[in-house]
C-alpha cells in the first residue's frame, strides 16, 4: 500500500472516530489487530473486541482534533487530544500496517498538568 492510501486510511479513521460512526472507525484493522494501552496494561486482541470496547465507554468523546500524522513505510503516528467529560486527553498512537490494514497499535495517553514556574524562562507557552 503507497503512503499516500496509508494517509487517507488514517483521514478516515480519525473522521470517523471524531463522528461517532465505530464501523467505519474499525475498517482500518485487521481482524487480528492488537492495541495496547501501556498506561493500564491492558491488549485488546482482534478488531471485534476493540470496536466493543470502544462501543462501550461510558464518557463518550465530546471532541476530537487531530494535531498532526507522520510516518512512512508501515509505521504511522498520530498525535490528537479527545476531549472526555469536559477534560483533554492527549493521545498518541502508534500504528503499524500490513497489506493495508493495522496489524498493532499502541495508545498513550496523557492528562495535562499545570506547568513549574521555575522554567519559564526557557520556555513559551501552547495551546
Amino acid at each position: 500500500m503507497k503512503e499516500e492510501q496509508i494517509r487517507e486510511s488514517l483521514n478516515a479513521h480519525w473522521r470517523a472516530s471524531a463522528a461517532g460512526d465505530a464501523d467505519a472507525e474499525h475498517d482500518i484493522y485487521a481482524d487480528d489487530a492488537i492495541c495496547d494501552y501501556p498506561q493500564s496494561g491492558e491488549r485488546i486482541l482482534g478488531r471485534k473486541n476493540l470496536q466493543a470496547l470502544r462501543s462501550h465507554h461510558p464518557g463518550k468523546p465530546s471532541g476530537f482534533e487531530v494535531r498532526r500524522i507522520v510516518g512512512s513505510g508501515d509505521l504511522w503516528i498520530t498525535e490528537y487530544t479527545i476531549i472526555y467529560q469536559g477534560r483533554p486527553a492527549y493521545t498518541v498512537s502508534t500504528m503499524e500496517f500490513r497489506n493495508g490494514k493495522v496489524v498493532h497499535e499502541t495508545q498513550y495517553f496523557a492528562d495535562p498538568f499545570e506547568a513549574p514556574g521555575w522554567r519559564s524562562q526557557w520556555v513559551q507557552r501552547i495551546a
